[in-house]
């Protein structure tokens, strides 16, 4: 009976035959999102009213709003198209996307760097630009996780420390990271897709290291500000430790592990398999076997002295796991209502992309490709406005460069809106609450973000887009 009701319920919201050749988009209304919205206002919400509730169970309600979106899709669409659209979900996304946040968080998590860096305004700066710079060449999730620890270590004496985080999440795990298809996935796939390896080093250039600059010096004042206030007696190391790297074979892991995203993006092997109707090609299941051997090596050549050091513990990346299953569970209809272009139930807003002439409005592009990216996978929402914007790489380097700009910047940018935009910025937060620093709500860091980063960023779209 509750079987029955719920095909009503789903056929008069979505009329569709339930062997329909594929999921389409555009015959998908907006109450396939609720599922979404729902593990979004769980993330959102649960830790501030039910904590221990949450902590305990988070993974549980994860995969309870996964299963409430797939479900349904097999209900209405039968199990072919249902399990192919949910294979592609978690076998072409999800599955190469844990793997290889999970081997940068393993190698990263193996390298301690010891010495008695004091968490002054200046240090504290120096390490968010250095953060930024290395994404661009071991990703925000390398970045993140090699440079957190030793910052960390470095302001544990400091009693004012949460808005240096907050400050983390927006260069290191995102910002910083847009100069490269190393740097950010939504990068990547827009090398995957045609565009030159080097094209967003020539053209975000400017706009990335302007806002980082520009965001250090809001830091730098109010660090400076609150350092002023802090008992001088007990911020200041009374051991002197010299520089010392522990772990540092992960060095040539971590190098492995870019070398291994290089090959396959440049070979192209002609091979594939299908696994539940997901196509796989060789290069990337050499490239995701890889990620795992350079992590297993990782675990067995990394001293033990080395991740004491850094207080290691698997829950940062379980946590980004089963979170982001759920997430990824649930954002297949949402993205195929987005792929849907004018004809989905997002229409209205893939509308204000164009203008009335027919030319592209890149103000927009770069608004809404970056305010989508801060709540769904930014990678799949860079797609979608690839191809909205035509999708031809050669035309989008060059006669459309500034819409290839709007949507690369936005997409990056604006990961760093929520703790949800990027797996960095929920390993980044784990982490440091782990080591007893008090972070915000996720409300509560939107009051940050959307105070210190939207004027930023109307800056920045006004000067460069």
């Amino acid at each position: 009976m509750i079987q029955k009701l719920l095909l009503g319920a789903c056929l008069a919201v979505s009329p569709v035959l339930a062997n329909a050749a594929g999921l389409n988009g555009a015959e998908l209304s907006m109450i396939w999102a609720v599922p979404f919205a729902g593990i979004l206002l769980s993330i959102a919400l649960c830790p501030l009213l039910v904590p221990h509730f949450w902590h305990n169970h988070f993974g549980k309600v994860a995969v309870a709003w996964g299963l409430l979106c797939a479900v349904p899709l097999y209900i209405v669409y039968g199990t072919t198209t249902a399990t192919g659209a949910i294979a592609h979900a978690i076998i072409g996304d999800y599955i190469p996307f844990i793997i290889f946040v999970g081997a940068l968080f393993v190698v990263a998590g193996g390298i301690h760097i010891r010495s008695s860096f004091e968490g002054t305004p200046l240090m504290n700066a120096g390490f968010l630009f250095a953060g930024a710079m290395l994404a661009n060449v071991m990703g925000t999730t390398g970045a993140a996780m090699l440079i957190i620890r030793p910052l960390l270590e470095a302001n544990k004496n400091r009693k004012y420390r949460m808005h240096t985080f907050i400050f983390f999440i927006f260069l290191v795990a995102n910002i910083g990271g847009s100069l490269t298809p190393l740097g950010d996935p939504p990068l990547f796939l827009g090398f995957l897709r045609g565009v030159d390896f080097f094209w967003t080093t020539q053209h975000l250039f400017l706009p990335m290291i302007s806002t980082v600059l520009f965001l250090l010096l809001i830091y730098v004042i109010l660090d400076t500000i609150v350092y002023k206030k802090e008992d001088q007696k007990t911020i200041h190391f009374k051991e002197k430790e010299p520089f010392k790297v522990e772990g540092a074979i992960n060095i040539v892991f971590l190098a492995g592990i870019v070398g291994s995203m290089l090959l396959s993006g440049f070979w192209k092997s002609g091979i594939s398999f299908e696994v539940l109707h997901v196509q796989l090609t060789l290069e990337s299941i050499i490239r995701d076997v890889l990620f795992l051997t350079f992590a297993g090596l990782s675990l067995a050549f990394t001293p033990k002295v080395a991740r004491e050091g850094n207080q290691f513990s698997w829950d940062p990346i379980l946590e980004v796991g089963k979170l982001f299953f759920g997430i990824f569970c649930c954002i297949v209809p949402v993205l195929e209502m987005l792929r849907a272009g004018h004809n989905g139930a997002f229409a209205p807003l893939v509308a204000l992309v164009t203008n009335a002439d027919g030319t592209f409005n890149n103000h927009m592009f770069f608004w809404l490709a970056g305010s989508l990216s801060s709540f769904l996978d930014n990678a799949p929402t860079y797609l979608a406005f690839f191809n909205l914007a035509g999708g031809d790489p050669m035309l989008l380097m060059n006669e459309d460069s500034h819409t290839l700009m709007a949507i690369s910047m936005g997409s990056v940018f604006m990961g760093a809106m929520t703790y949800i935009g990027n797996a960095p910025n929920f390993m980044t937060i784990s982490i440091v609450q782990e080591r007893g620093v008090k972070m915000p709500s996720f409300f509560g860091y939107m009051v940050w973000s959307v105070g210190i980063l939207v004027p930023t960023f109307f800056l920045m779209n006004m000067f460069f887009i």
